[in-house]
């Protein structure tokens, strides 16, 4: 599933590439037909995430406020099998998908259109990051040459702009709010590290109200949302806590450094698209040729290997379904 910087880029995205026009709005699959309908020649007044979850506002004027009792919010879950792919002329900046399970642990998925102008997003303009696909350039179709193409497989939504499409496919939640259904969800979620409004010491408090594991309290949406199975693994690593440790064992000011490293991991991610929490002065030099996850992780998916700080060997055990990553000498307690 994808982790919570990635709807935030998501969120990025889609307002700067439709933010205040008017889109066509269609459900190709049909199972979205009637919301579809409601939101087609509405206006996308901008974008929110909220942990793992994507609130989209449409009104009929670009200057609405968010506020107007007339503003219908789109709430958008990926889930474990949701995903956005987009195509367009060489005006439109965007990536060629995001969301989706990646074929390879951390793989990112993103690169820009070929042949689209950029990307919507930093981290994606320019050159090319992946081998094979093409970065920035005008080599695409004219605005007046380009068409939509069919939609690929059960598109669950699809957004028509100006210079381009954005086809949603496979998501937990499509659904159609009002604002005070948006208010109900966002109560329901933990603070997001990402959120401007977030607060540090609803986590802490929530955290130390719970007998949970915090291995487990970080992958509850409902303690903080956006935190996945990499951050989780990592940012207790980084703060050297067991995940085992239960919640309301854990000193107020330990639960604020697990907060504080993981909000600029997060940034990082939102930023780039890309996980990578290693500091450099601890990247092996040369790295291992049979453990290219060390300049990128500490302990995820190194089960069995030296620990970069201590070299004792990366430990596993599955916790509630999810495979957890940890030193059992720099997280001993």
């Amino acid at each position: 599933m994808p982790e919570g910087h990635t709807i935030h880029r998501l969120a990025a995205a889609l307002d700067e590439l439709y933010g205040g026009q008017s889109l066509r709005v269609c459900s190709p699959q049909g199972r979205f037909a009637d919301g579809a309908s409601r939101l087609d020649g509405q206006v996308l007044l901008g974008s929110q995430a909220h942990g793992k979850h994507l609130f989209l506002p449409f009104g009929p004027r670009a200057d609405m406020s968010l506020d107007d009792a007339s503003v219908t919010w789109l709430r958008i879950h990926l889930g474990l099998y949701g995903a956005w792919t987009f195509d367009g002329d060489r005006e439109f900046t965007a990536p060629h998908a995001i969301g989706a399970p990646r074929r390879r642990v951390g793989e990112r998925g993103e690169h820009a259109l070929k042949g689209g102008g950029g990307s919507a997003l930093s981290g994606l303009n320019g050159g090319s990051l992946e081998p094979g696909h093409q970065g920035a350039g005008a080599h695409g179709p004219a605005p007046e040459e380009w068409e939509p193409p069919e939609p690929r497989g059960a598109v669950r939504l699809r957004l028509l702009g100006e210079h381009g499409v954005a086809d949603l496919t496979g998501p937990a939640a499509c659904e159609l709010l009002d604002a005070e259904g948006v208010a109900t969800v966002r109560r329901r979620l933990g603070p997001d590290p990402l959120r401007a409004d977030a607060d540090v010491e609803a986590f802490v408090a929530k955290a130390r109200s719970r007998r949970k594991s915090i291995g487990e309290l970080l992958m509850d949406q409902a303690v903080i949302s956006g935190a996945g199975n990499i951050y989780r693994a990592e940012t207790l690593f980084r703060v050297g806590v067991s995940p085992f440790q239960a919640g309301n064992r854990i000193s107020q000011e330990r639960l604020r450094a697990i907060w504080e490293d993981l909000r600029p991991l997060m940034e990082y991610g939102v930023a780039t698209g890309f996980i990578t929490t290693v500091d450099l002065d601890d990247v092996p030099d040369p790295l291992p040729p049979h453990d290219p996850e060390a300049g990128r992780w500490y302990v995820y998916h190194r089960t069995g290997r030296p620990c970069l700080r201590c070299g004792t060997p990366v430990a596993e055990r599955e916790v509630a379904s999810r495979r957890l990553f940890w030193c059992p000498t720099c997280q001993a307690r």
